[in-house]
């Protein structure tokens, strides 16, 4: 019986250093208490994760525990240190520092230091700054104003920014011209980070996220510049305006862009590769350039909270031959209401729509969304598959007359299943 509980032990050591590294190193620890072989296993880790929450937010625990399994830890190379910390800890500054430069002289490759809520970021220490070894490093509620001098980042792939502190304007496009393998980069904003302007220059970049939170900005003036000829996924989220200028980024395969600007033209007119498109804008005149062809897009989703989005539809369903899934969802409380005035439906699809999915979520019933769910189903001649989700506080009796109306308007492909969800 005992053979029996213990197999877990007989198990090579790589193979539960693997297991052990994806826990809490707290966790960690107390599993050394179950049997003398496991006792000082868990030096050898390679991953550290420590979590201020999991010591009932009492900062001399934690930071006690923090420096001894930092001191004990024997692993050849440290992978990955994860700390999340908060201002509870009136020393978090002098302890994170020390933290990251124990981290660095040990060839650190992963580093994620989360820091909140937070009046004062956290300065970091310079020897970060040329760390040879990182290849992800993340932060959040910390102060890059110390690497203005000299960065040295020949490794790093992965750079996550959430609500840092700059020097200034240049502090940024300075620090990522050190990343030259840069791949993944996101970037969120918020007030107070000494930026006016987000200039984002990286040729080697894949992947990009620019979010800026809801709560005040100065002015129009803040904005994105944006040049990665390489870029192959774009998210970009403004709800406090703005603008976003965007050199022309050929390789582009999916997009994101959630912004209240009122001219997109910037943004969409470089998007012309994108094969899988979210949307939701402010504005269908100035959306994109006149003459736009989305030659690729097959899958978009369309965000219906802004006014006259059926104007904007009608644009990207003309300008998009290849179209096949459609989505429609109000993901925020409408930004304004609704303008009156008839809907210009689509003329240029004599040969009826290409789309072979449809889907509209939290569907209200309202006129404008009948006209437009059943100008779908009449002229989508290949729909293999529609699905209406009305909204959660829709009557039994409202969700059976939707159902009725929509099940008896005419359809365009005989094969088309009408679901209700």
């Amino acid at each position: 019986m005992d053979a029996y509980r213990d197999r877990i032990s007989r198990l090579p050591d790589d193979f539960l250093l693997q297991i052990l590294s994806r826990l809490p190193t707290k966790d960690v620890v107390a599993m050394s208490l179950l049997s003398k072989r496991w006792r000082f296993l868990w030096t050898l880790v390679p991953k550290l994760s420590f979590d201020l929450r999991l010591h009932d937010n009492t900062c001399h625990k934690f930071t006690k525990f923090v420096d001894r399994s930092l001191l004990l830890h024997k692993a050849p190379i440290l992978e990955s240190l994860r700390v999340k910390i908060g201002s509870i800890c009136h020393n978090a500054d002098v302890d994170v520092g020390v933290w990251v430069r124990i981290a660095v002289e040990r060839g650190v490759r992963e580093l994620d230091i989360s820091y909140c809520p937070a009046v004062e970021p956290i300065r970091l220490p310079k020897c970060l700054f040329t760390c040879a070894t990182l290849v992800v490093l993340k932060l959040e509620n910390m102060s890059l104003v110390d690497a203005s001098s000299y960065v040295c980042f020949k490794s790093l792939k992965t750079l996550h920014l959430l609500d840092v502190k700059y020097f200034d304007d240049q502090s940024l496009p300075f620090l990522l011209s050190s990343c030259s393998v840069l791949e993944d980069l996101v970037v969120q904003r918020c007030p107070g980070d000494n930026v006016k302007i987000v200039s984002v220059n990286a040729m080697s970049l894949k992947t990009l996220t620019l979010h800026k939170s809801s709560q005040a900005f100065e002015g129009d003036d803040d904005g994105f510049l944006i040049t990665a000829p390489k870029l192959k996924r774009l998210d970009i989220e403004d709800y406090w305006g703005g603008f976003c200028y965007i050199e022309n980024m050929p390789e582009v395969v999916e997009a994101n862009v959630d912004v209240i600007y009122k001219n997109t033209e910037r943004i969409l007119g470089s998007l012309t590769s994108v094969k899988r498109l979210a949307l939701c804008l402010m504005t269908s005149d100035a959306a994109y350039p006149s003459g736009t062809v989305f030659s690729q897009l097959v899958h978009l989703e369309l965000c219906i909270c802004a006014p006259r989005w059926w104007d904007l539809l009608t644009r990207v369903i003309e300008d998009s031959p290849k179209l096949r899934v459609l989505k429609l969802r109000q993901k925020h409380i409408r930004r304004t209401s609704s303008p009156g005035g008839s809907w210009k439906q689509p003329a240029s699809l004599s040969k009826g729509l290409s789309l072979e999915t449809f889907k509209w979520e939290l569907y209200e019933g309202s006129q404008r969304q009948k006209e437009v769910a059943k100008f779908i189903l009449k002229h989508a001649t290949r729909l293999k598959k529609a699905i209406i989700s009305p909204k959660p506080s829709s009557s039994l009796l409202e969700k059976h007359e939707m159902l009725k109306e929509l099940s008896s308007a005419p359809r365009g492909s005989s094969s088309c299943k009408l679901l209700f969800d």
